[in-house]
């Protein structure tokens, strides 16, 4: 766990944690960018493992990570709620998921696909772009890693 001030980041398991990590997807996905509803609940989130930051006990944020290959990760459905972002708590909910992830032996690397307007934000963090833009849910996005 990461606390910074009243920042919690947390690796979650719980039905009530996922249920608070689903709920922000949606607010954020769904209602923030009109993503259908079969796109952000694609099936997958029984296989990942779910990361939810609280700020001040109330949840803010969340993304979650599946493993692919047998050496890197790939992390998705980074949201923060609107009203929360551009407090530095996206880097803050990063940089847990990838200190964890180095605890891992395995894996060596993180890749992501990052919607084109975040791709600054996903550099400052060591992230680089590795495609070239696509659509994704009709955002642009472009694939972006980071090795350690």
């Amino acid at each position: 766990m990461s606390s910074h001030n009243n920042v919690l980041v947390k690796k979650v398991s719980s039905e009530l944690d996922i249920q608070a990590c689903l709920a922000i997807r949606y607010r954020v996905f769904v209602e923030g960018q009109n993503v259908s509803i079969d796109e952000e609940v694609d099936g997958l989130d029984s296989s990942s493992d779910h990361y939810l930051l609280s700020l001040d006990n109330l949840p803010v944020g969340t993304a979650r990570v599946r493993y692919v290959d047998d050496d890197f990760a790939k992390i998705q459905r980074v949201a923060i709620l609107e009203a929360w972002q551009s407090r530095g708590l996206g880097r803050v909910l990063m940089n847990f998921i990838i200190e964890d992830l180095k605890q891992c032996s395995k894996v060596k690397k993180a890749k992501l696909g990052a919607q084109t307007y975040a791709i600054p934000f996903y550099e400052k963090l060591g992230f680089i772009v590795c495609s070239d833009e696509y659509l994704d849910a009709g955002i642009p996005h472009k694939d972006m890693q980071i090795e350690w």
